[in-house]
């Protein structure tokens, strides 16, 4: 395929790719959109033009400031229309040439979260990033918990603290039980730390008390996102026994605002870890459910300087997403439209691509120094947080875009 549009060679939103997502402009309210290259396919304004007319389904849908509802017509629809814009951005002929105003430059946009979410979930997938958090703080030689190789081990995490891309996060605060003190003391963070992560949405719900058989798992599966499970290590530590993360992970989450479909993923495909010791029938899956997305982590320090501290991969996940939603269903909770469920950090073989700084500085051991000289154990006050993702397979790129935000200081 090859779109009239010019396109960046470097782009992460080619023809191939085509993310939904929500943006506004200083002239018009949120609405949904098709991101490529540098500009945003304005869907609303195609649907007031009936480009649409022919899929029967209200314009309203586009015209909001969430896609849930868009989603929620299911993936024959939401297909189509990605497929019709995607013929429209190749033919010399467009409507998208004769409309030039449904083309919006991205520059002049604002991004939003692209779907309400309204419950989270966090799982904890990657079977490096479990061992090294086990040898860490429990037994080097018996790291995984007795559970850890038989489901995926998840917590459902805090809604309303996702935020998208470019909003800051405030350092947290709270107890924490310092090092040989006999009791917990009250202050700011100094352990803050990234967690890199992916998520995916919730494309079709199922109703309460109905497990989501594994065999049909991907039907509700709509795309993935970029994800930074913000931690506060020092305040999770103390609070963690015998309840699991609360405070030290609710303060904020960080998410990239373009939905990439499954379907712009599917040539990237490939095997996953085997899976000793077989699991049970319900997890059991076919054909290669994991995904060749390259990610990595950026430390931007106040002066602007950009260090690259891990480069890691999709592919390495240990439970995929299959699993992870039909463990989440098995007992049968109910999953929402727009619900998001995200991987867990994701750790790669060496110390190149640990997903969080308690992995590259080990506990704060082996303090990584950047380019300006500084070194870092964990995030600084001021200091950018940067995740990038993009899948690759000779001419076919799909990016995610970036996932970015800087620290502010603690309150008062």
């Amino acid at each position: 395929m090859q779109s009239w549009l010019p396109i960046a060679a470097d782009s992460d939103f080619t023809i191939h790719n085509l993310p939904f997502g929500i943006f506004s402009t200083d002239q018009h309210t949120r609405r949904a959109g098709i991101a490529i290259g540098d500009q945003i396919v304005d869907l609303c304004k195609l649907c007031q033009e009936g480009y649409f007319a022919d899929l029967r389904f209200d314009s309203w849908v586009v015209n909001k400031d969430n896609l849930n509802h868009f989603i929620a017509l299911g993936k024959k629809t939401t297909n189509a229309v990605r497929e019709r814009v995607q013929q429209w951005l190749c033919d010399p002929a467009s409507p998208l040439k004769h409309y030039p105003d449904t083309l919006v430059p991205m520059a002049a946009a604002t991004l939003h979260l692209p779907v309400r979410i309204g419950d989270y979930t966090d799982f904890y997938s990657s079977i490096e990033h479990a061992t090294n958090v086990g040898k860490m703080f429990r037994d080097p030689a018996n790291a995984l918990l007795p559970n850890w190789r038989h489901l995926p081990v998840g917590y459902h995490g805090r809604a309303s603290s996702i935020v998208p891309s470019g909003v800051p996060i405030r350092r947290p605060q709270g107890q924490v039980m310092p090092n040989g003190a006999s009791a917990p003391v009250f202050q700011a963070s100094s352990r803050l730390d990234f967690e890199l992560e992916t998520g995916f949405i919730i494309g079709k719900a199922n109703e309460l008390g109905s497990p989501v058989p594994i065999s049909e798992a991907a039907d509700h599966i709509f795309g993935m996102v970029l994800f930074n499970d913000w931690s506060a290590r020092d305040i999770q530590k103390w609070e963690y026994v015998p309840l699991g993360p609360f405070l030290g992970k609710s303060f904020a989450s960080s998410m990239s605002p373009w939905i990439v479909t499954m379907e712009a993923l599917q040539p990237f495909r490939v095997a996953g870890p085997v899976q000793d010791p077989p699991v049970l029938p319900y997890l059991a899956f076919k054909g290669h459910q994991n995904y060749d997305i390259g990610l990595e982590v950026i430390i931007r320090t106040p002066d602007g300087t950009e260090n690259v501290v891990s480069r890691s991969n999709f592919r390495y996940m240990y439970w995929n997403m299959l699993q992870q939603l039909a463990h989440h269903t098995v007992n049968g909770c109910n999953l929402q439209v727009g619900d998001l469920l995200a991987s867990g950090t994701i750790s790669g073989h060496d110390e190149s691509a640990y997903g969080s700084m308690l992995e590259i500085a080990w506990s704060g051991s082996k303090p990584l120094t950047l380019k300006d000289g500084s070194t870092r154990t964990f995030i600084n006050d001021h200091d950018t947080v940067i995740m990038r993702g993009a899948a690759e397979k000779g001419a076919i790129r799909v990016g995610f875009g970036e996932v970015a935000a800087e620290v502010l200081p603690a309150l008062g």
